[in-house]
């Protein structure tokens, strides 16, 4: 179960359970994350778990038959659902908390249907009433067609609907089907035809017979009634549902006769429910596994048969008495009640595929201890594996699904890849090959997600116009031994992911995109933005709805071929993007994802101040199949949200800059009239020191490394299918343009415009200085600057220590590289302890 899995999950259950307050999912996730054991409850504990409820439990008649009932049905996790509920009878305040919890949802629930019931279900008083003579009509009608329907109606129903759903998942290509003739004609299903007879002999009373004679005529009965045909003194009841198959036998019979016939007649009921289940079975719509097991039992019956006739045979000489026969008999009766329990099981929990050899494993597994029993049940699931494990072959060597009865594991949805750029989620490589979860076997249940990956990885590869075999391809072969298919399926799974990576890393490049978008989502590549922001400067700084989008590609595509990013080979993959709200609104909507703000976010309306082509500014990256499984729209949401925070910061960091070389004119002037330029120099500088260390802490404390540890991963996992050794060194940074030197005219022009700048702001010093608004505005600056920078200071401070994330320490000593802030830093953690409220105690939650 996935991280994402279990915290939907928790809120779910805290959601249900109305829990608020407290210490909230994290907490109960990280606890689940942390107990978490790779093992399932053995049957023991199980065992043991069933009888403690059992004694809880104000009615254990009613759970324990409410448990077999589900355990018929080859439940999925049922012995771990009573395992956790043994727990919680173990755990009074966890029990009382949801008796609490459950009389409040009842008295809500009843009070809802209070007030459903008086506004929407009142009666006008001049409703007629039935009267019991069109009662019991009614009654008479509805049991008449009860009585008339016969047990052929619901089957023929079920085959249609199976088919209806497989004919909608294969279209074009519908299943077989038998003629109708072979449903239509009783006679060919080889068991009990009721109501019908088909002896003309004259039955004589048995009762007025001798006892050698009732015993001669008896044994002839029980070998018609042993295949399935009914005798002259014994005969077949119908059946009620899915009951067994119960006799009625001649009240006149001997009783010491009758004793041992009754006997006998559990193999004629195990005969008739294993019959039924073979000829139901063997129909196309019940999938192939079901087939495969029916053609298993009706190897063995026709043993079976075998067996009969040679007591025939004897009977025909006058060699088989009934106590021959029960003899003779016995060895078979464990066999059929064998099959006929699987059968009935198999019909109870309407078990395909998957599900059907979960029930047989389990079976045999349970039959450790009984070796002759074990062995048939070992041989049946063999039978029934073979389909299942020809689907399985498929999928883990080929890639290829072909599951036309949906009996496998993994499941195919009709998607197109083409979106896989559109979406911001990986609904593709979610969604496109799903596990069904009933029908995993429980012998594979364990590697289900690695056969899921297999599978998927091979079909990458075919996608994309390659054929691919597994050359370690083997014969799956049912086993009780687990470790055998965890070998065949571990060399499979390294064999796909050995295909995919060296596809990805060779011929479709993946690392070399992973760094064309780390030149640009991550600014590494220097000279190509100082290009880039020369050109756009005053472009971006229109609104954005004013800007030409046009005109940013081409000053885009000018800038590429004027810096080092030229040598990029994936160069035209990267595309303007304007977007239609800032970075913080952005945030504000990821974090908002499967939250209760999540629609009032969306709904909002966009802000009223026009955004600028700096704020709506980033850029896009088109990334093709298969490369689109990784690189998707999710992931690169991500990069553009980090690049649109540098980008921003990079360009502040320009404008101080160029405050700072408008600066240096004041240098210029007497000392009484630069006197008041001191201040907002200094927050200039204050300005400039923070946002560059900013971005040194995030590109070469943060990304860097980060990027070093991927490319790491990388070479270690994938060594032996890379061949990247040159895409794997280390591009250097080039600064600089690559415009050249200025000429003497470009220098001459330059100097006349200082000249006349310095010639402005000498003249408009004075007055600047007489007027206290700028030094007013310089001073608010100031306050608000340090305010912040404190806040950021003392924030990252307290997160270093209570996070652990030490990381954080080296921007607070970079900030504060001189201890200017230090003593002011100090003072607020002082003063934020003394305000510190008492701890209140915790909300008692249940745990989970």
């Amino acid at each position: 179960m996935s991280e994402f899995r279990i915290h939907h999950d928790v809120n779910e259950l805290l959601s249900l359970l109305r829990v608020h307050g407290g210490e909230g999912a994290e907490v109960y996730i990280e606890l689940l994350q942390k107990n978490r054991t790779p093992y399932v409850t053995t049957n023991v504990s199980a065992h043991s778990a069933k009888v403690k409820i059992a004694e809880f439990s104000r009615t254990p008649e009613d759970f324990l038959k409410k448990y077999d009932e589900l355990k018929s049905k080859n439940t999925r996790h049922l012995d771990s659902l009573v395992y956790l509920l043994s727990k919680l009878t173990e755990d009074k305040e966890t029990l009382h908390y949801l008796q609490q919890n459950a009389k409040e949802r009842a008295e809500l629930a009843a009070n809802a249907a209070t007030s459903s019931s008086s506004t929407n279900f009142s009666l006008p008083s001049s409703t007629s009433k039935m009267s019991l003579q069109e009662l019991e009509e009614l009654r008479k009608q509805l049991g008449s067609v009860t009585a008339s329907s016969s047990a052929q109606q619901p089957l023929e129903l079920t085959r249609k609907i199976l088919r209806d759903k497989q004919n909608k998942k294969n279209s074009g290509q519908p299943i077989p089907v038998f003629p109708s003739w072979v449903y239509e004609r009783p006679a060919l299903i080889g068991d009990f035809l009721i109501g019908t007879s088909l002896s003309t002999d004259t039955t004589v009373p048995i009762g007025t017979l001798p006892l050698a004679s009732q015993e001669s005529m008896i044994v002839e009965d029980l070998l018609y009634v042993l295949i399935g045909v009914d005798g002259r003194y014994i005969t077949a009841q119908a059946l009620v549902g899915r009951q067994n198959r119960a006799f009625s036998l001649d009240p006149n019979l001997d009783l010491s006769i009758k004793e041992l016939v009754t006997r006998i007649l559990p193999v004629a009921a195990s005969y008739s429910a294993v019959t039924r289940f073979i000829e139901e079975k063997s129909s196309f719509e019940y999938g192939q596994v079901n087939h495969a097991l029916a053609a298993a039992m009706r190897t063995l019956i026709k043993e079976y048969m075998i067996l009969i006739t040679q007591l025939e045979h004897l009977q025909r000489q006058g060699l088989l008495s009934l106590q021959k026969l029960w003899f003779y008999i016995q060895p078979t009766m464990r066999t059929l009640e064998i099959l006929a329990s699987l059968a009935t099981s198999v019909d109870k929990g309407e078990c395909m595929g998957g599900s059907t050899l979960s029930l047989l494993h389990d079976k045999t597994f349970n039959y450790t201890g009984d070796s002759q029993a074990q062995e048939l049940c070992l041989y049946l699931t063999k039978a029934a594996s073979v389909p299942y494990f020809e689907i399985l072959e498929k999928w883990i060597y080929r890639g290829i699904i072909n599951d036309p009865y949906s009996e496998f594991m993994v499941e195919e949805h009709e998607l197109q890849k083409e979106k896989i750029q559109e979406d911001y989620n990986d609904k593709y490589w979610d969604q496109r090959y799903t596990v069904v979860q009933q029908q995993i076997p429980s012998f594979l249940q364990k590697m289900a997600d690695k056969i899921l990956s297999t599978g998927k990885y091979l079909n990458v590869v075919r996608e994309c116009g390659r054929d691919v075999t597994c050359p370690v391809a083997k014969e799956v072969i049912y086993t009780l031994k687990e470790r055998a298919y965890v070998e065949q399926i571990e060399k499979a799974y390294n064999y796909a992911s050995k295909v995919l990576l060296d596809f990805l890393m060779e011929e479709k490049e993946l690392v070399a995109h992973l760094r064309s978008i780390k030149h640009y989502f991550l600014m590494d590549q220097g000279d190509f933005f100082v290009h880039f922001m020369d050109l756009t400067e005053e472009e971006l700084k229109k609104p954005v709805d004013d800007i030409i989008t046009t005109r940013l590609e081409a000053l885009l595509e000018l800038a590429l071929r004027m810096s080092t990013a030229n040598t990029d080979p994936f160069k035209d993959d990267l595309k303007i993007d304007l977007m239609p709200h800032d970075l913080i609104t952005q945030l504000l909507r990821v974090l908002a994802i499967e939250t209760k703000q999540e629609k009032a976010i969306i709904s909002a309306e966009p802000t009223e101040l026009t955004l600028s082509g700096l704020e709506a500014f980033s850029f896009d990256y088109i990334v093709k199949w298969p490369l689109s499984l990784i690189i998707n729209r999710k992931a690169l949401t991500r990069y553009q949200m980090l690049f649109r925070h540098m980008f921003y910061c990079k360009h502040v960091e320009r404008q101080l800059c160029n405050v700072w070389i408008s600066n240096k004119t004041a240098k210029q002037f007497s000392l009484h009239s630069a006197k008041w330029f001191a201040g907002a120099f200094t927050l200039r500088q204050r300005m400039l020191n923070f946002v560059q260390n900013i971005q040194y802490y995030m590109m070469f404390e943060v990304m860097e490394p980060t990027w070093h540890i991927l490319e790491k991963n990388l070479k270690l996992r994938f060594t032996q299918s890379m061949k990247l050794d040159n895409e794997m060194e280390r591009l250097t940074l080039e600064h600089g343009t690559m415009l050249g030197p200025p000429t003497e005219e470009e220098r001459a022009e330059e100097a006349a415009k200082k000249k006349l700048t310095n010639k402005l702001l000498a003249e408009h010093a004075d007055s600047l200085h007489l007027t206290s608004g700028f030094e007013a505005t310089i001073n608010k600056f100031d306050s608000n600057f340090s305010t912040h920078l404190l806040d950021l200071l003392d924030k990252l401070s307290v997160y270093s220590t209570n996070d652990c994330e030490h990381s954080m320490l080296n921007i607070i000593y970079r900030l504060d590289f001189n201890g200017f802030y230090t003593e002011r830093l100090e003072h607020m953690s002082a003063e934020r302890s003394r305000r510190a409220p008492p701890l209140l105690p915790r909300l008692a939650v249940p745990a989970q």
